[in-house]
C-alpha cells in the first residue's frame, strides 16, 4: 500500500505555544510515528514575510526557535522532512500559476483570511501577499502531492480553497496532476486553546500563551495568573466551570478524567479554591512539558546540527517540489525547450 504524504507549516514569528501543540503538532508526530506517511513539515518564512516585510530580522531570529520546537515535540528528521519555505523556489512559481485560477472576490470571501485581516487591523492597507496567502498555501500543499494535512479546525476554509484550485487546475488543463487534500484535525474537544487571560485566541501578538520553551517557573507563574471565574471570590462560593480557562486546560491535558470531573463538581458546589485548582494544573502541565523541554535543551546544544537538519530537509523538498512543478508546466504547455 503506497504511503500518503502531508505538509503543514508554522510561521517563524516567535516561539510556538501549547496551542500549536494541541492544534496540529501532536497530530504531526502521531502520523509520523504511524509509518504510513511521508511527512513534509514546513517552516513558513515566506508567508511570515507577508505582514513582516519591514521586520525580516524577526523572522530570521525565530526560524531556528521554531525548528527547535519541532524537534522538541518529537518530530524526527529521520522520519519527517523539515524544510524552509523560502528555500524551495518552485513554491513561488506554483503560486503564480494558481493565482490566475482564483478571483480576488473569492479570496476576499475566505473566512480565515477575513478573520486574520480583522485581527491585525490592516484596514485598507492589506498587503497583497497577505490576501493571497491561501493560494501560496495551496502551492505548499500540492507541491508535495499532499493528501493529508494536519491542521486546526479553523484552517478548513484554507483547505477548501486548495481543493478548489486543484479541481480548477486539473479541469482547465485536462490532466489530473494535482491531488486534493483532506484535513486531519485534532480530536474532538481539543481544538483551539484560549489564552491564559480568557481571550478566545491564544497568540504570540497577545502574549497570552504558554510556550513550549517556557521553563517550569514561568509556566507556574502563567498558570497562577490564569482567568477562572471572577465571581468565585471565596473558597466556599460556588464556581463557574463553563468558560473557566483552568478547567479548559485540564479537560485537554489531564489524563485522570475522573479526577477532573470530581474537581468540577466540587468547584460548582463550593469549597474548592482557585489556588488549589491551579496547583493541580501546574502538575499536569509539568508532566506534559518536561519531556518537550528536555529534548529542546538537548538539541539546543548542537545548533549546527539543527541547521543541517533544515539544509538536508530543504534539499529533499526541492527534489519533490521540482518534480511537481515540471508536471504542472507540462500540463500548461510551458515545455518549450524539450
Amino acid at each position: 500500500m503506497p504511503k500518503h504524504t502531508f505538509l503543514t507549516g508554522d510561521r517563524p514569528t516567535g516561539r510556538l505555544h501549547i496551542g500549536h501543540f494541541v492544534g496540529s503538532l501532536q497530530n504531526r508526530v502521531a502520523l509520523q510515528n504511524s509509518g504510513d506517511y511521508n511527512n513534509f513539515i514546513m517552516i513558513a518564512d515566506t508567508q511570515a514575510l507577508t505582514d513582516n516585510a519591514r521586520n525580516p530580522e524577526k523572522i530570521r531570529n525565530s526560524l531556528m526557535e521554531v525548528a527547535l520546537d519541532y524537534l522538541a515535540v518529537g518530530i524526527d528528521p529521520t522520519k519527517s522532512t523539515i524544510l524552509v519555505q523560502s528555500g524551495v523556489p518552485a513554491l513561488a512559481e506554483l503560486t503564480m500559476y494558481y493565482l490566475d485560477l482564483v478571483s480576488v472576490a473569492r479570496l476576499n470571501r475566505n473566512p480565515t483570511v477575513k478573520t486574520e485581516i480583522k485581527q491585525k487591523a490592516f484596514g485598507e492597507s492589506v498587503p497583497a501577499g497577505f490576501l493571497i496567502y491561501p493560494v501560496s498555501q495551496a502551492a505548499d500543499i500540492t507541491a508535495f502531492k499532499a493528501d493529508t494535512v494536519p491542521v486546526g479546525d479553523d484552517q478548513e476554509p484554507m483547505l477548501e480553497q486548495t481543493r478548489e484550485i486543484v479541481r480548477s487546475f486539473n479541469h482547465t488543463y485536462g490532466k489530473d496532476v494535482l491531488v486534493e487534500p483532506e484535513g486531519y484535525f485534532p480530536p474532538k474537544g481539543s481544538g483551539r486553546l484560549p489564552g491564559i487571560d480568557g481571550n478566545a485566541k491564544m497568540s504570540k501578538s497577545l502574549n497570552n500563551g504558554i510556550y513550549l520553551a517556557d521553563d517550569a517557573d514561568t509556566v507556574k507563574q502563567k498558570i497562577m495568573s490564569m482567568y477562572t471565574d471572577s465571581n468565585h471570590i471565596h473558597v466556599e462560593d460556588p464556581g463557574q466551570v463553563e468558560g473557566n480557562v483552568v478547567f479548559t486546560y485540564l479537560d485537554i491535558f489531564a489524563s485522570d478524567k475522573a479526577k477532573v470531573a470530581d474537581l468540577k463538581a466540587q468547584y460548582q458546589y463550593g469549597g474548592l479554591g482557585d489556588v488549589k485548582l491551579k496547583r493541580y494544573l501546574i502538575d499536569v502541565m509539568d508532566g506534559v512539558l518536561t519531556p518537550i523541554r528536555t529534548r529542546r535543551e538537548a538539541y539546543a546544544k548542537d545548533m549546527a546540527g539543527v541547521a543541517q537538519v533544515l539544509i538536508d530537509g530543504t534539499a529533499r523538498a526541492n527534489e519533490v517540489a521540482n518534480q511537481t512543478l515540471a508536471e504542472v508546466r507540462d500540463a500548461i504547455g510551458f515545455n518549450y525547450f524539450k
